[in-house]
C-alpha cells in the first residue's frame, strides 16, 4: 500500500530552524518598520511554501514547524501594514491627510480608515491563510485512501505556493515613513506667513524635462524658440544655472523646497505605486527601498514653496508633471496646490494617465486606453491638453477673484518617449525632438498673449528653466556629460527670468554669469514677492530646518556671487555627494603664497573664478567606463568642458574643496533630515 502524508509534529533541527526564522523577521518586521524587511519576509513566505512542495514530495511529510514558519513572517505583515500602513491595502490613505479617490477602480480607492486598512490587509493574505489553513487540516487528517491523501496535500501544497507568489505581487507595500518628522515646525511656519499685499506679483514657473543647456535659440541652438527666448530677451538670461540634480524627481523636490533631495529621502527617480500586478512589483517597492524610510514621494512634512504661496494668500495651480508621488501626503494638492491638473508619473512608466485632483483626491480624464492609436501610446495631445487647462485656470483667477496666483508649469517634454502634436510632427526638418520644443514654445507664446489680454504679463514673474540636462537626445553645447552625470551636462540648464514690473531690478536683456541653482529658487521667491511672516518679518524662511539654497537677488541686481565656499553648489547623485562647486575672487587665489607668482589668463582676465572639485567620479567615455576620476579640480571660467584636471596646478585648493566635501557629508549624515534641534528643543 502507498505510503500517505505523515503530519510530522518532531523537533527536527532544520524545521525548527525554519520556524525561528520566520518568528525573527516578523518581530524584525514590527521593532525596524522599513519596507525592506517586508519584501524579505513575503520572499521567505514563498521559500518556505517551496519547502512544504518538497517535503511532500520527497518525504511524504508536512512539518508542523513549517506552517509556523510560513505564518509568522505573514501575521508580522499584516500587524506591520495595520498598525503603520500608509493605506488600506487599497490605496486608501489613513495618516490623518486626506487620501487619493478615482471614479474608476473604486475597489482600489477610497478615503480609508484603521477598520478599511484592516479588512484590506487581511483581503490581501486571504488566499495565502485559506491555502495553508486547507493544507493543514488536510495533512493532518486521517484518510483511508492513502493516494487520495497525498494527491490531495501536494496539490493544495502547489497552492500555497502559488497563493504566495501572488501575494507578492498583490501585498500592500505602503508604510508610514519611517523617519523624524517635522510637521510642528511645518505646521508653525505657515501659521506665521502673513497675507501677501495686494501688489503683489503673480509668478509663473515654467520647468522643462530633459532639456538641454544648449536647446534654446539664444544659447546658441540651431532652431528657433522665440518665445523661450522673449523671456531672456525681455529680462535676464543665466549663461551659468544649475538644476542641483541630475534626475527628475530629486531636481524637482529641490525647487519645491529649498533643500537637497537627500534631506527628504528623494534621491532618485520616483515610481509608481499602484501598479499592483506588475510583474515583480518593481514599481511599487523601489521607492521606498532605494530611497529609505519607506518614502514613497516627497514627504509631507517638508514645506515647499506653494505652501508658502497658498498661505500667503495666492490661488496655486500645478500643471503638467508631478513626479513627486501618488498618493496621500505626497501627492501635489496635499503639498500646496488648489489644483492639479496632469500625470502623477513620467511619461515613459506605467501606468500614465492624466488627472483632474484637488484637495487630494483625483480623477483620471485621460486614461490609457485613450493614448493608444495604432498599436502605441499616443501623447501626441499632452501639450494642448495642459495648456488648455492652465489657461483656463489661470483666466478664472485673474477674471474671477482679486487673489494673485502662483503656477507651476512643468510639462513632461522633451523627455522621452517624446511626441509632437499632428500640426507640429515633421514641421522642424530635425526630427521629433525639435518638433516637440517647437509645440512647447508655441504654446508658450499663446500663454503670453492670454497673459497680455488679461493685462497681468508685466505683474508676473516668468521664470524658466529645466530639471535636468538631455539624456537621448538634445545639446549640451560643449559642456561635459548628461543626464544622469555629475558633470556640467548634466546639471547646467537654460534658465530666464521675465518681470516687466521689477521695479527696477534689472533691465531688458540682462545677461547673468555668476552662478545659482533650482536649491535657491525657493529664498528667491519669497524675497522677490516679499513674503513676510509672523507680522512683517522679511525674507521669511523656516527656522526648524536648513534651507540649502540663498536668495538669488543680488545676483540678480549685479551679478554678484553668491555660492561662495561657506555656500557652495552641490552635485549630487543616489545619495552621494559627486562634487562642490564655488567661485572665488582671483584676488584671494594670487593672495596665497603659493599661487603668487601665476600669470595665467584665467587668473589674469578674470576678476572671479569658479572651481568645481570631484572626489571620485565616473568616466563618460563608454570605451572606458570601468575608469574613474579621483581627485579632479576643474576651473569652469576657462574650462566649461571640464577637460582638464587642475589638481596639479592648485593642490591646496583641490585638498580644500575635498575637506569641505567630507564636511559636508558628515552633516548630512549626521542630521539627514538637516533639523534645527535647538528649535524643537523650545517647543
Amino acid at each position: 500500500m502507498k505510503k500517505g502524508i505523515v503530519f510530522d509534529k518532531s523537533k527536527k533541527v532544520f524545521p525548527m530552524i525554519i520556524m525561528a526564522i520566520g518568528i525573527l523577521l516578523a518581530l524584525s518586521l514590527l521593532i525596524v518598520r522599513l519596507n525592506i524587511v517586508a519584501v524579505v519576509s513575503v520572499a521567505y513566505m514563498c521559500v518556505v511554501s517551496a519547502l512544504i512542495i518538497l517535503g511532500v514530495l520527497i518525504f511524504k511529510k508536512l512539518y508542523v514547524w513549517n506552517f509556523i514558519g510560513y505564518g509568522a513572517p505573514g501575521l508580522g505583515i499584516v500587524l506591520y501594514y495595520i498598525i503603520w500602513g500608509a493605506d488600506a491595502g487599497f490605496g486608501a490613505f489613513s495618516s490623518g491627510l486626506a487620501g487619493w479617490a478615482t471614479t474608476e477602480n473604486t475597489l482600489f480607492a477610497g478615503a480609508g480608515n484603521v477598520f478599511t486598512r484592516i479588512a484590506g490587509n487581511l483581503l490581501l493574505i486571504a488566499p495565502c491563510v485559506i491555502a495553508a489553513l486547507a493544507l493543514f487540516f488536510v495533512g493532518k487528517k486521517h484518510f483511508q485512501n492513502k493516494t487520495l491523501h497525498f494527491s490531495l496535500t501536494a496539490i493544495l501544497s502547489v497552492v500555497l505556493a502559488g497563493t504566495s507568489v501572488f501575494y507578492v505581487l498583490t501585498m500592500n507595500l505602503r508604510a508610514k515613513p519611517n523617519t523624524e518628522r517635522l510637521w510642528e515646525g511645518h505646521n508653525d511656519y505657515l501659521d506665521g506667513v502673513d497675507k501677501a499685499a495686494s501688489n503683489s506679483p503673480n509668478v509663473l514657473f515654467i520647468l522643462m524635462d530633459d532639456m538641454g543647456w544648449g536647446d534654446t535659440s539664444l544659447n546658441g541652438s540651431i532652431f528657433n524658440t522665440p518665445n523661450m527666448d522673449r523671456i531672456g530677451e525681455e529680462g535676464i538670461n543665466f549663461e551659468n544655472f544649475y538644476s542641483s540634480y541630475s534626475v527628475c524627481s530629486p531636481a524637482r523636490f529641490t525647487l519645491m523646497t529649498g533643500r537637497y533631495p537627500f534631506r527628504g529621502y528623494a534621491d532618485n527617480v520616483m515610481y509608481p505605486t499602484i501598479d499592483t500586478l506588475s510583474p515583480f512589483a518593481s514599481t511599487r517597492i523601489f521607492n521606498s527601498i532605494e530611497m529609505g524610510a519607506n518614502a514613497d514621494g516627497m514627504l509631507g512634512d517638508e514645506i515647499t514653496i506653494a505652501e508658502v504661496f497658498q498661505n500667503a494668500g495666492y490661488n496655486t495651480g500645478a500643471f503638467g508633471k508631478w513626479h513627486l508621488g501618488d498618493y496621500g501626503e505626497y501627492l501635489p494638492t496635499n503639498q500646496g496646490f488648489d489644483y492639479f491638473y496632469g500625470s502623477h508619473h513620467v511619461n515613459d512608466m506605467n501606468p500614465f494617465y492624466h488627472v483632474r485632483e484637488e484637495n487630494g483626491e483625483y480623477e483620471i480624464v485621460h486614461g490609457t486606453d485613450e493614448m493608444f492609436r495604432d498599436g502605441k501610446k499616443d501623447q501626441s495631445m499632452l501639450t494642448e491638453w495642459i495648456h488648455k487647462e492652465m489657461t483656463d485656470w489661470i483666466t478664472d483667477q485673474v477674471t474671477n477673484t482679486d487673489d494673485p496666483f502662483f503656477v507651476y508649469y512643468a510639462t513632461p517634454w522633451p523627455h522621452a518617449p517624446v511626441f509632437a502634436g499632428d500640426d507640429w510632427d515633421g514641421a522642424s526638418g530635425m526630427g521629433t525632438y525639435v518638433d516637440c520644443i517647437t509645440e512647447v514654445d508655441y504654446y508658450l507664446g499663446e500663454l503670453f498673449n492670454t497673459l497680455e489680454e488679461l493685462g497681468v504679463m508685466d505683474d508676473t514673474i516668468i521664470m524658466f528653466t529645466s530639471d535636468n540636462g538631455p539624456a537621448l537626445e538634445g545639446s549640451v553645447s560643449e559642456l561635459r556629460g548628461g543626464k544622469y552625470l555629475a558633470y556640467d551636462g548634466g546639471q547646467k540648464v537654460p534658465c530666464m527670468i521675465r518681470w516687466g514690473n521689477n521695479n527696477g531690478l534689472w533691465g531688458e536683456g540682462t545677461t547673468r554669469t555668476q552662478t545659482a541653482t533650482l536649491v535657491d529658487v525657493f529664498p528667491t521667491l519669497i524675497e522677490l514677492c516679499g513674503i513676510t511672516g509672523n507680522g512683517g518679518t522679511k525674507n521669511y524662511l523656516p527656522s526648524d530646518r536648513t534651507i540649502d539654497g540663498v536668495s538669488m537677488l543680488p545676483l540678480l541686481t549685479d551679478d554678484s556671487v553668491i555660492h561662495t565656499p561657506e555656500h557652495p553648489i552641490l552635485h549630487m547623485k543616489r545619495e552621494n555627494l559627486r562634487a562642490i562647486q564655488y567661485t572665488v575672487s582671483t584676488e584671494s587665489v594670487l593672495a596665497r603664497p603659493e599661487y603668487a607668482d601665476y600669470t595665467y589668463p584665467v587668473l589674469t582676465d578674470n576678476e572671479y573664478i569658479t572651481f568645481k572639485y570631484y572626489k571620485r567620479i565616473q568616466n563618460d567615455n563608454s570605451a572606458f567606463f570601468d575608469k574613474y576620476r579621483k581627485n579632479w579640480l576643474h576651473i569652469l571660467s576657462d574650462d566649461i568642458g571640464e577637460n582638464y584636471n587642475r589638481t596639479p596646478t592648485y593642490p591646496t585648493i583641490s585638498e580644500e574643496m575635498r575637506e569641505k566635501m567630507d564636511e559636508i557629508v558628515k552633516d548630512f549624515k549626521g542630521n539627514r533630515r538637516g533639523i534645527n534641534q535647538e528649535y524643537y528643543d523650545n517647543l
